[in-house]
């Protein structure tokens, strides 16, 4: 019977998590769907990124979606009278304890898997495609029929471009230095990669560059000329890694080269002890959907009022959670509340669960009955 708990909570828990994944998905994905599409990059490549983004997305969305889904198949074993022909058959509570806090176990492993080995490789994983799709300036020049923009300062269009790289029709206009814009028209060309960097070699044009007061404007013919790309590529910066691209050890005893006050290693501290605590609130969710949905009284006034009553008290109580994390940012000597705040939560529906009421029932919005007279 503990296995057909387990089914009830797993396919909501799966649910929510695949809607909650998709809604954040599609909004982080913006900023890539961007940077692809201007550097000319293929569908692959936008899915290879997004995939490598979602370790860092499952990380917050896992104990909530565990949370909204626990929350709701208990519901439905509670509305459909499940739960009370189970206790009839003989399920005692401390079975229909261990499914729900088996789900919780198996959601908490795969959180801390995502949080501390599968999120900050998929980062760096992310990173280092980003920053060569980035460098790769032939590649984003490479659209034809479009007024390219791969830098600021540099617009490039080309009329046609061959299945064999050679390319007709080549405008290309460097606003750099506003005062005096160059503009190369060719007549032909081709992107060729050379040790020294990309370079667009072009064919029979001309070389248009107005004077800085743009009164005059002077035009030079040529018939081969070689303008170099890598100077627009941006500028690769893999030496220092984000938090999120760091693992445990590297976030508790991280080699900086430079560090005035100490701020980036409490920073990196505070987020090393909140990986390790963050999986805890799965616990914390577990314990307070099963004390909503099965303990109080089983009116509907007062059962509504304790599923609303959980669902507050499990978003405040993550809410603290973010916000302690700035506090040990600052002040590592209070890392502990990043663990006590999920403990004590799930203390907290411990007890419920066990007849000390924490969370209320309709009963205290009800006016005292007076005594009898006498």
């Amino acid at each position: 019977m503990s296995l057909y708990v387990l089914r009830q909570l797993v396919g909501p828990v799966l649910l929510f998590t695949f809607l909650l994944t998709v809604v954040i998905w599609l909004s982080q994905s913006l900023r890539l769907l961007d940077l692809v599409i201007n550097r000319g990059q293929s569908a692959p490549t936008f899915v290879y990124l997004t995939v490598m983004m979602l370790p860092q997305l499952l990380v917050i969305i896992l104990p909530v979606a565990f949370f909204g889904g626990t929350l709701y198949g208990l519901h439905r074993l509670n509305v459909e009278s499940e739960l009370v022909v189970m206790s009839a058959a003989g399920y005692s509570r401390a079975q229909f304890m261990s499914a729900v806090l088996f789900a919780a176990a198996l959601i908490m492993a795969l959180t801390y898997l995502c949080s501390l080995y599968l999120m900050p490789l998929g980062q760096r994983l992310m990173k280092a495609e980003v920053l060569n799709i980035r460098a790769d300036i032939g590649a984003a020049i490479l659209s034809e029929g479009n007024f390219n923009t791969p830098v600021k300062g540099l617009t490039v269009f080309i009329r046609e471009l061959e299945n064999d790289g050679h390319i007709h029709g080549i405008l290309v206009h460097d606003n750099r230095n506003p005062s005096r814009p160059t503009t190369y028209i060719a007549q032909s060309g081709v992107v060729a990669q050379t040790p020294l960097g990309p370079r667009l070699i072009m064919l029979n044009g001309t070389v248009e560059q107005s004077s800085s007061s743009g009164a005059g404007l002077s035009v030079l013919k040529f018939q081969r000329y070689v303008f170099a790309l890598d100077q627009f590529a941006e500028q690769q910066h893999q030496a220092f890694l984000q938090t999120s691209e760091r693992y445990l050890p590297e976030l508790f005893s991280p080699h900086l080269a430079r560090d005035p006050g100490g701020k980036m290693r409490r920073i990196l501290l505070a987020e090393g002890h909140n990986r390790l605590s963050a999986p805890l609130y799965c616990l914390m969710f577990a314990l307070v959907a099963r004390a909503a949905v099965t303990s109080g009284r089983r009116a509907r006034g007062a059962y509504a009022l304790r599923i609303a009553l959980a669902c507050l008290i499990a978003g405040m109580l993550r809410l603290v959670g973010y916000g302690a994390q700035g506090i040990v940012g600052r002040h590592p000597a209070a890392a502990i509340i990043l663990y006590l705040i999920p403990l004590l939560g799930a203390g907290g529906a411990a007890l419920d669960i066990f007849g000390i009421k924490l969370l209320p029932s309709r009963a205290w919005l009800r006016p005292p009955t007076p005594e009898p007279a006498g």
